[in-house]
């Protein structure tokens, strides 16, 4: 499939995501989700990207949803379209492999979301966050009013929907909304340097990390821990167990497999 609106590059086991609509500041619409969505679905079968890295060309991460149409929807063209965006942000947080989000500049409305949908945030010190869907009559439909009191609390996650307050990234940061922040110019060179660290450790450790996490932080503590032993055993099994420890002890790096 040829991409309109995003760009996809793979090097070095890093996947690149970029979504290519920088005249309308990478504006989400029906295209651009369905092409996230392919190339997202191609990258999880794909053993030459171990991690993605996703960002906006231009000025903008994404900077929400396109209002022209949106504001064609109606309720039942817009259930489909929130399920289709739903759907997307689903296989994002749920793929295999860390997503790190560059968010470049504005990640407003489902940029905001797809920024939360990653594992992980790093923000340039341009960066711009928020979810101003009431100020259009609506309320953030591709998983919004979930994935932020996840990260910053019930109470800070009302207080941003509901007043529709943009927040730089510093505040993100301070919040929780984003893991790191750094100036523009060093924005890329950061993200890569911290996928490049994670490539290093032990792929299927890495995996059952994420899975751990993903699928423990919303059952009890007791449930959780159990969860998190059987990801453990399993780890147990591979040989990256055996090479990182045995790597460990005779004081040299460590040469995963994968297995």
């Amino acid at each position: 499939m040829g991409y309109n609106c995003i760009k996809f590059d793979k090097k070095d086991k890093i996947g690149y995501v970029t979504v290519n609509r920088p005249d309308a500041l990478n504006a989400l619409n029906l295209e651009v989700i369905n092409e996230l969505t392919d190339v997202f679905t191609k990258i999880s079968t794909d053993d030459e990207v171990q991690i993605v890295i996703l960002t906006g060309e231009g000025r903008a991460f994404v900077a929400g949803a396109d209002i022209g149409w949106l504001r064609s929807l109606d309720p039942i063209s817009g259930r489909t379209m929130g399920m289709k965006a739903q759907a997307m942000m689903d296989l994002i947080e749920n793929l295999d492999k860390i997503v790190i989000a560059a968010v470049n500049g504005f990640a407003l409305g489902g940029g905001n979301e797809l920024a939360m949908a990653c594992d992980i945030r790093i923000a340039s010190d341009k960066a711009k966050f928020g979810q101003p869907e009431v100020n259009l009559g609506i309320i953030p439909c591709f998983g919004g009013t979930q994935r932020l009191p996840r990260l910053v609390g019930t109470g800070m996650a009302k207080y941003l929907i509901c007043s529709a307050e943009m927040i730089d990234g510093n505040e993100a940061f301070r919040i929780g909304l984003a893991d790191r922040v750094v100036p523009a110019e060093e924005l890329m060179t950061t993200v890569e340097n911290l996928a490049k660290t994670i490539l290093s450790k032990a792929p299927i450790a890495v995996k059952m990390a994420k899975a751990s996490i993903n699928n423990g932080v919303n059952l009890d503590l007791r449930s959780g821990c159990q969860l998190e032993i059987e990801c453990y055993v399993s780890n147990l099994c591979t040989e990256d167990r055996i090479e990182g420890m045995t790597a460990f002890l005779e004081k040299r790096p460590s040469q995963f497999k994968n297995k």
